[in-house]
């Protein structure tokens, strides 16, 4: 039995958790309790839909999942405050960057633990989740969670989770840095910023649906569009000069890399 399902944090990502599951009918709102002291319309929303928000302590036994959505800084003080009131077959799955299973299950009394490291468009279905566990039940339990929210793909490894969280977890910022930069580039060359801003979004949405209908390799899609001597050569010639853009992609995959290890530490 999955449910009930007592998420600890509802921030950005716990709420895009919470937002996903009422919209595809994964979860019904009396199957969640929410602890959180500044809930958000996400979680004000699941409590209106039937769910408990911030329910007594005693309570806290009835969960059979707990999800540790709460930042990695405050993970602790969570495990601290519930640990010793949840029932002994509770199974923890945890969002916090960079924090080891072997961590939370220790402050969780011993519990399996399941990591996640989801993207926040779990909240319209099109999520992305990495997961490990080395507990198959517990890993039974990240994939029934997940897979209502999108794609999931489970790691055979936990170091990869650093990895993962660079590639998959931080990168939507990466991507919104991008089409920010593209708009302001747009708008010193003449268009007006409303232009440069729908032109940009619309172009760069509709390429990522082409990219996943296709399933082409995204090196073909580019040459695809790209004429020998045409303005987007001429484009890709300063990205793509001495290695540019991989290059600062290897780097700042590096950095969000050696971060998450910083945060477990």
């Amino acid at each position: 039995m999955i449910t009930p399902i007592l998420m600890l944090g509802a921030g950005r990502m716990g709420g895009a958790m919470i937002e996903g599951w009422l919209a595809a009918g994964a979860f019904a709102g009396r199957e969640l309790m929410i602890r959180d002291p500044h809930p958000g319309p996400a979680a004000l929303a699941a409590e209106k839909a039937g769910a408990v928000l911030n329910p007594p302590d005693a309570e806290l036994a009835q969960a059979r999942t707990v999800v540790l959505a709460v930042k990695p800084q405050l993970w602790r003080e969570a495990a601290a405050e519930t640990a010793a009131w949840l029932g002994s077959g509770a199974v923890v799955v945890s969002i916090a960057a960079g924090v080891k299973a072997s961590e939370i299950s220790k402050a969780f009394g011993g519990r399996c633990v399941a990591r996640v490291m989801p993207t926040t468009a779990a909240a319209i279905g099109r999520g992305t989740a990495s997961l490990y566990a080395d507990d198959p039940a517990a890993l039974a339990r990240a994939h029934a969670l997940f897979e209502p929210l999108g794609a999931v793909v489970a790691l055979t490894d936990e170091n990869l989770m650093h990895a993962a969280t660079a590639v998959s977890g931080s990168s939507p910022a990466y991507l919104y840095a991008f089409i920010e930069a593209l708009e302001a580039a747009g708008a010193a060359a003449g268009l007006s910023p409303r232009d440069a801003q729908r032109l940009a979004r619309s172009t760069l949405t509709g390429a990522a649906a082409l990219l996943a209908h296709s399933g082409e390799d995204p090196a073909e899609l580019r040459r695809q569009v790209t004429s020998p001597g045409g303005t987007t050569q001429a484009a890709l010639d300063v990205l793509l000069a001495n290695g540019a853009l991989p290059d600062l992609m290897r780097e700042a995959v590096v950095a969000a890399v050696r971060r998450s290890k910083e945060l477990g530490a």
